[in-house]
């Protein structure tokens, strides 16, 4: 079959570390639409991570991700701090609960971001 052209992946990029300074956590690495940027090397586990959250962008069109996580942090920012607020966004407890998985996204349903808690605990 075909070679998948997305996402593409940009290591060793200057631009998390742009965003780095608008944001309330530190960026390793950021999914923007199907780029994906890294400030170094991404491992298999960081790679697995970003696929998951392309897969996301895919489903919600884009904009669709990108409001819905705005509003995820803004509602986690009233009762946590910018860290924790991140963390417990409902597309980074999936990407965290499941970047380990290598099979994640053959295995993945269509909206897990949106399932149960307990399927998308964040990590520690």
């Amino acid at each position: 079959m075909g070679r998948k052209c997305f996402p593409l992946f940009f290591e060793n990029s200057k631009v998390p570390v742009w965003l780095s300074k608008l944001s309330p956590i530190e960026i390793g690495a950021i999914t923007l639409g199907p780029f994906i940027f890294s400030r170094g090397i991404m491992s298999d586990v960081v790679k697995n991570h970003e696929r998951i959250h392309w897969k996301q962008y895919k489903e919600l069109f884009i904009v669709g991700f990108l409001i819905l996580y705005g509003l995820s942090w803004l509602i986690n920012r009233f009762t946590m701090s910018g860290s924790d607020a991140y963390r417990n966004i409902w597309f980074e407890k999936e990407a965290y609960a499941n970047q380990d998985n290598p099979n994640y996204l053959s295995e993945r349903k269509l909206f897990a971001w949106a399932r149960k808690e307990e399927d998308n605990q964040p990590a520690p």
